[in-house]
Order: structure tokens, then C-alpha cells, then sequence
């Protein structure tokens, strides 16, 4: 099959309604309210196959903002050409969460944390640059933490230089399903900056998130990765694709976890 450099809008109409329910039995949380389901905020009646995400998208609840966005692409355009990656895992982070940057206080670097749902939120982590748009409320952001090449909707130019971009330690080429297998391996390949981004929003035509009605079937909601402890390192903010479980930046249901424990199966009722 052909790939072209541009969005190729599927043949099929998609048929979500506005909220998903995913039957979930949740996780202990000191943040959010014991319940049965969980809601997916997907796309509205009418919405077109493929749709450019708006700021008014963002502007819902952080856990709600993290769901919706797996199965998304971002697509980021450098040279006129569209680098593009799928978005498989991601993780919701609230002011009053001390695992939060929001926590820590409002200062120059984190305020966009604090501006308009939408927002662009990057930073540094071990080195590398890590992408996050804030949600609603002050201070509550989602962290896009793993992702696989979207390599229907973009072009073979466009993925040979994800690949360049990324290479591995010793100068070779990772595997395409661990390509974007990590915030900071997620933004090389993307090519996204923190001086270019942060405390921006979406760009039409430059930087774009695409809803294209590839809503999971079941999503693994689990505790965040790199929470220290005595940071709420026990919230189960975290959520991945379970279709691509192994280019997650971890595998949350590996041998040695235990659904029920470690993790909880999110499942779409239709």
C-alpha cells in the first residue's frame, strides 16, 4: 500500500458517540470518586473521520483529557515535511498531585501549566524534551509518554526521518516499535523542542493533533512510572494502549504484575 505525505481519510464512517464507557473496577485513588465506569470523551455526533483536535478538546478533566488522547496522532511539520506518531500511552497529573511539576509551584518554566486548556507544557527529562498539554483546571496537564509511528499518514520521507532523527546509542536504527517508546524518544523523532513549543498551542498547518476514530478496545489504566516515593506515586494515572502493549515505555501487565493490584483493564462498551 502507498503511503502519501498527507492525512488519508479512512473508508468507513465512524459511529462513536460523544462519551464511551469503559467498565473498569478502579484502582485506590485519594483524587477521583469510587465508581463502575469510566468515560472516554471521544467524538461527537457528526464528527468527519479524521478531525484537527481544538483547544475546547483539551478542556476536560486531566484522566479524561488522557484517555481521549490515546489513539490520537500528533503530527509535527519540519521542512514540509509531516512527521507523525500515534499516540499508545499517557499519563494525567493534577495541581494538587504531588507527583505534579504544577505542585511545586507556578514559576516562568511551568506556567504554561497554568494558561488556557491546550496549552503546550514542555520540559527536560534526563536530558531529553517531553510533551504535555494542560487540561482543565489550573495546573492539571496530561504527559504524552509513548507512541508508534503513524505510518499510514505520513510519507516514506517522513519516517526515514523519524528514524534519523532517533537513532540508537551506537548510531543504528531502532525498531520501528520502539521508535517513540518513551517521552524523550517520542519528541526526538517528532523532532519537538522545549524552546520552539513550550507555552504554545496547536498550530494548524505546523503542529496538529488528529482524532481519527481509532479509539481502542481496551486501555490498561495503571500507576505512573518515575513517581517518587511519598509523591503519590500510588495514583493510577497512567494509561496505555492494550493493543501495543510492547511499545509502551513499560509493559504494565508484564509476568510480575497483577490485574486487580498493579493494573485494571478499561473495556468499551458498545
Amino acid at each position: 500500500m502507498a503511503i502519501v505525505n498527507r492525512v488519508k481519510r479512512p473508508t468507513h464512517h465512524c459511529k462513536r458517540p460523544h462519551d464511551q464507557l469503559f467498565s473498569v473496577h478502579r484502582l485506590n485513588s485519594t483524587h477521583s470518586k469510587a465508581s463502575q465506569t469510566l468515560r472516554i470523551d471521544t467524538a461527537p455526533p457528526g464528527r468527519k473521520e479524521i478531525q484537527l483536535l481544538t483547544t475546547a478538546d483539551f478542556d476536560v478533566d486531566a484522566q479524561q483529557l488522557a484517555r481521549r488522547l490515546i489513539g490520537t496522532i500528533i503530527r509535527h511539520r519540519v521542512n514540509r515535511v509531516w512527521l507523525a506518531a500515534q499516540v499508545i500511552e499517557t499519563e494525567a497529573y493534577y495541581l494538587s498531585d504531588k507527583g505534579s511539576h504544577a505542585s511545586l509551584g507556578r514559576t516562568r518554566s511551568r506556567e504554561p501549566l497554568f494558561m488556557p486548556a491546550g496549552t503546550i507544557y514542555m520540559y527536560y527529562a534526563r536530558g531529553g524534551d517531553s510533551l504535555n498539554f494542560s487540561a482543565q483546571g489550573d495546573g492539571n496537564a496530561v504527559l504524552i509518554k509513548s507512541a508508534i509511528p503513524a505510518i499510514d499518514y505520513m510519507s516514506s520521507v517522513a519516517l526515514e526521518t523519524m528514524i534519523a532523527n532517533n537513532p540508537t546509542g551506537d548510531g543504528g536504527a531502532r525498531p520501528l516499535n520502539r521508535l517513540c517508546a518513551g517521552q524523550t524518544l517520542l519528541c526526538r523523532a517528532l523532532a519537538l523542542t522545549v524552546p520552539k513549543w513550550t507555552g504554545r498551542l496547536l498550530v494548524s498547518g505546523s503542529l496538529e493533533v488528529l482524532d481519527v476514530c481509532d479509539t481502542p478496545e481496551e486501555i490498561v489504566q495503571a500507576k505512573r512510572l518515575g513517581i517518587p516515593e511519598g509523591r503519590d506515586q500510588h495514583l493510577p494515572y497512567r494509561f496505555v494502549d492494550r493493543r501495543h502493549l510492547q511499545s509502551a515505555t513499560q509493559n504494565p501487565v508484564r509476568r510480575s504484575q497483577l490485574e486487580g493490584r498493579d493494573y485494571e483493564i478499561l473495556r468499551r462498551r458498545d
